[in-house]
């Protein structure tokens, strides 16, 4: 069966999903989908795996996708963070069989993303997010899907999205808030960005950001034209979307399917203490967890994190960051001052100031051996130990065979024996 792509994927496969559950780490699991589905979701995502760890270890893949799979968790689309063609693909490669889409993650902001290059934190690097959607276009089985973040500039964000398209996306999941607004700092998102990027692209659009309640859904997909909205800020109790937003809630005593059971990490309470994955939701009740835009409690707001990551030079350091500077009163935290490390051609990691293969230690090591060559830069002699070797053994005198013993001379240890005895 050809694959399907843009509107036809949306209307048949994703049968027309306009209400949709993001993916969020430690909760999207499938006993959360389940509970979505049963009120209203139309179409849910996994939480976002690591591409790198999917390829490499069967307990993660099993734990996270294989283990939760049942016939009413679709449709589904499996999300991915990755930052490799190559590695993206052969994540895709080995769950496709079980969705019914592979999204790239382009959209992440917070710091792990920084760190580990990937999320939003690609979006600048258009060459290599060309090659990743249009090696997946083509290899996969199923579409390849992206969620992005917005740009400051709308004519920017649509180049980028137009960009993704012609790659081969077949689906465009807009979250209409920059990079750098996260957290209690956030602020609202534009939907003004997002309807430039649909009426500029010919393919199926979601919209994502400033959805707190149902009536915020309708609005949105009449404001910018979108085919679905995502959230998952109003997938907290009493935010919920689907029915039960409009007064059917579940039962009192409603809990997760006991056959589906998140993981203990799954469980674990809201920013309000209650814990909506493990008593009923029907008897939860949280104010929304981000403030309107313009209330006092937004105004006033400062998280760890935010404080943590300020730059050298701004009036306010972190206590841990004080402390550090108590230490080294000439240590900086800004973040153009750090070293810059050249990262290995192949994994991502700082590769050897002096290898011959411009790598790290690891991949310098298994392309050495493979290839028997050497790289002083990290100490790995294999060639060189192979010389010698060969060469010890040529400088050994060969092994003569024993000579059968001349006639009328002693033959053996017995005979030379008998004739000592005698």
């Amino acid at each position: 069966m050809p694959k399907l792509q843009g509107f036809e994927f949306w209307s048949r496969t994703l049968r027309g999903a306009r209400h949709v559950v993001a993916p969020m780490v430690d909760q999207s699991e499938l006993a959360w989908r389940l509970l979505s589905r049963r009120h209203g979701a139309q179409l849910c995502y996994t939480p976002m795996l690591h591409a790198q760890v999917f390829v490499r270890d069967a307990n993660y893949r099993k734990e996270n996708l294989y283990c939760e799979v049942c016939p009413e968790d679709r449709p589904l689309i499996v999300q991915f963070c990755a930052n490799d063609p190559e590695v993206f693909v052969q994540a895709a490669l080995l769950a496709q069989d079980y969705c019914d889409a592979i999204d790239l993650n382009l959209g992440c902001p917070q710091m792990i993303a920084k760190r580990g290059h990937y999320g939003a934190f690609l979006q600048d690097e258009w060459d290599l997010l060309q090659r990743m959607i249009l090696l997946a276009h083509e290899k996969l089985s199923v579409p390849v899907t992206c969620k992005i973040r917005v740009f400051p500039e709308i004519d920017k964000t649509v180049r980028y999205a137009q960009m993704l398209e012609k790659a081969g996306c077949q689906l465009l999941t807009v979250h209409g808030r920059t990079k750098e607004q996260k957290g209690p700092l956030s602020g609202a998102a534009s939907w003004e960005h997002i309807k430039a990027v649909r009426k500029a692209v010919a393919i199926p659009v979601f919209a994502n950001g400033n959805i707190q309640c149902l009536q915020d859904v309708e609005r949105c997909l009449r404001d910018t034209g979108v085919q679905g909205v995502m959230s998952a800020g109003g997938q907290g109790p009493g935010q919920q979307l689907g029915p039960h937003a409009q007064g059917l809630m579940p039962p009192p005593r409603s809990v997760l399917p006991n056959a589906y059971c998140p993981p203990h990490r799954a469980v674990r309470p809201c920013g309000c203490g209650c814990w909506p994955l493990k008593v009923s939701l029907g008897s939860a009740r949280c104010p929304p967890l981000r403030p309107r835009e313009g209330s006092k409690e937004r105004a006033g707001a400062r998280s760890k994190r935010a404080l943590e990551e300020e730059e050298c030079g701004t009036e306010v350091l972190s206590k841990n960051k004080q402390k550090k500077q108590l230490r080294n009163p000439h240590k900086t935290f800004d973040p153009s001052l750090k070293p810059k490390y050249a990262k290995c051609d192949q994994c991502g990691n700082p590769k050897g100031n002096r290898c011959v293969f411009s790598l790290c230690r690891g991949c310098c090591k298994k392309r050495a051996s493979k290839e028997t060559a050497d790289c002083p830069g990290h100490g790995l002699l294999f060639k060189t130990k192979l010389e010698k070797s060969l060469a010890w053994k040529e400088a050994q005198p060969e092994l003569q065979e024993p000579q059968p013993a001349a006639p009328g001379t002693p033959g053996g240890f017995s005979e030379v024996m008998g004739s000592a005895l005698a």
